[in-house]
């Protein structure tokens, strides 16, 4: 899509500090973290939301998986990690682009971040 900020990321138009690329899958540090380690996980095709996957397309999110143990472990991320999908205006989802918030570096709660952590 034209103007759709994490299709022209993963194009190349716009610089990310990139942690992985292959032909399918893009991961890069996000620029407003929200955890000590925080990449966004992203297909290079456009799929729009979650609510978007299709047996046609389910696959990239299977690799995308796959990509984020990966990250995980050369992140030094081994005692854990969360992965967080925003879908739609009410999951508060800010680009229209499949992603995935890769998070950790610091025990997480539930909310995420506890006020008393």
């Amino acid at each position: 899509m034209a103007n759709c900020v994490f299709c022209k990321i993963a194009a190349g138009e716009i610089p990310s500090t990139k942690v992985y690329e292959d032909e399918t899958v893009l991961a890069f540090r996000d620029l407003d973290p929200q955890a000590p380690t925080h990449v966004l996980l992203i297909p290079k095709e456009h799929i729009a939301s979650a609510a978007e996957i299709t047996p046609e397309n389910s696959a990239v999110v299977a690799h995308i998986f796959e990509i984020a143990a990966k990250v995980a472990e050369e992140l030094g991320l081994g005692n854990g990690f969360r992965i967080v999908n925003n879908c739609g205006a009410d999951g508060m989802q800010s680009v229209p682009h499949l992603h995935f918030h890769l998070l950790g570096g610091k025990k997480m709660g539930w909310p995420p971040f506890p006020e008393d952590e």
